[in-house]
């Protein structure tokens, strides 16, 4: 549990979560951008041109294999992010499940424009499933790779509706973004926007990476906003840390006595210092106070990054759009990370 009480409250824990590729470990965000960010190549989105050509369609999963009959065109997102992928393929959901924020229909300031004037459904994971109100959407295509789902669930939700599960066994939590849209694209028919939305973002980063030579082989952490039951937790290289491998920064193998296994790395506040193997630190805060309370930690103000403002703090939208890790909020997390990424370089 958060000490300052979190999302983790809510139904979602951390060894829940523990492979997720990232989880919210500190407080829900409490501030967002107003209005619905216009679109533009930051914020992806396909056109509608699925055809009757391509169904049936099977979509393998980890409890085995889902055909969907025919274009689905009610979907609902059960899983927390499923519907940012959607939405980046221009399939508007009548069903999303809330995850944190207390964003609008669930959908936080990179996917508005993408959601329009609809309004879905938004429904709740944090005690499990909510079949009775996910039934009386009447969908013809549940989306859950994202869902945390087990084979009771998957049982139940495929009696509503054709059902998309995670890929793996062991991934029922935040598999790699590009797979998940590969599975997302070919359930409602977009094949081949998904490639096109899969190869824009990764050009998004490769020319952030070439405008930014200066990121080459430098050593980055990516951690939570807080000490959670006397540690920090950071992410090890292959747990989702594609946003910076991908810009060029790698990722120290120092944190690497600290993981627990199936979960993140839990560094003991008082070996603090392994900190000083990066260059850069990126602090998931979500707010002012998240910061605040860091630098109380003991050992904090003498990291070598924090010394010498070559520590990161992304405020609640960016590190929204870093935990969503979806085809929406990766140009936003480019956008916006890039620029204070170098800036902290520069500082050092």
């Amino acid at each position: 549990m958060g000490d300052d009480g979190s999302i983790w409250d809510r139904g979602l824990s951390r060894r829940t979560l523990g492979m997720a590729a990232l989880g919210v470990a500190g407080a829900g965000l409490a501030g967002c951008a107003s209005g619905a960010p216009a679109a533009t190549s930051a914020s992806p989105t396909a056109s509608p041109s699925a055809t009757t050509a391509d169904f049936p369609t099977t979509i393998k999963h980890a409890f085995g294999e889902t055909v969907v009959p025919a274009q689905p065109t009610k979907v609902v997102s059960v899983g927390v992010t499923e519907h940012d992928f959607l939405l980046a393929l221009g399939v508007v959901p009548i069903g999303v499940t809330d995850w944190y924020g207390d964003q609008p229909y669930a959908t936080w300031p990179w996917a508005r424009a993408a959601l329009g004037s609809a309004q879905p459904k938004v429904l709740k994971n944090y005690d499990g499933f909510q079949f009775l109100e996910i039934a009386k959407l009447k969908p013809d295509l549940l989306v859950g790779p994202n869902a945390g789902m087990e084979q009771a669930d998957y049982t139940k939700l495929s009696k509503i509706a054709p059902t998309i599960a995670h890929a793996r066994a062991d991934a029922m939590w935040f598999s790699p973004w590009h797979e998940m849209l590969a599975m997302i694209a070919q359930a409602v028919g977009k094949v081949t926007e998904g490639e096109q939305l899969t190869a824009a973002v990764r050009k998004k980063f490769v020319d952030a990476a070439a405008a930014n030579p200066s990121f080459a082989g430098k050593k980055a952490i990516f951690l939570q906003n807080a000490v959670y039951d006397g540690s920090l937790i950071a992410y090890q290289k292959g747990l989702s840390t594609e946003f910076l491998t991908d810009l060029g920064f790698e990722i120290p193998s120092e944190i690497d006595p600290y993981i627990k296994e199936g979960e993140q790395t839990y560094i003991p506040v008082e070996k603090i210092s392994v900190l000083n193997a990066a260059d850069v630190l990126v602090w998931g805060t979500e707010k002012d106070t998240d910061r605040a309370a860091l630098e109380k930690v003991p050992g904090f103000t003498s990291l070598a990054a924090v010394k010498t403002g070559r520590s990161v703090y992304t405020g609640g939208e960016l590190a929204g759009a870093i935990y969503f890790s979806s085809p929406l909020s990766l140009p936003y997390v480019v956008d916006t990370l890039v620029p204070m990424l170098a800036d902290a370089l520069k500082a050092g």
